[in-house]
């Protein structure tokens, strides 16, 4: 298994500091496990897709002008 260092700023890591009974490499561990899982979900769905970046982004504002006029 490899090793990596990480930089917190320092009032998260004295809140860490406080539960000295948690395995906060494992919990790191599990979040980039998490984060990789959906990061390959959305290539997979991506490499599938006929939408281009200009289509993504279109649709994107017509969402966000719906949501704008719903809830002002």
């Amino acid at each position: 298994m490899s090793n990596m260092t990480l930089s917190v700023p320092e009032e998260l890591h004295k809140k860490m500091r406080q539960h000295t009974e948690l395995k906060w490499s494992d919990i790191a561990r599990q979040a980039f496990e998490k984060k990789l899982k959906e990061i390959e979900l959305s290539e997979k769905l991506l490499s599938k897709s006929n939408l281009t970046e200009d289509d993504a982004e279109r649709i994107g504002h017509k969402i966000k002008g719906k949501i704008r006029k719903r809830f002002s």
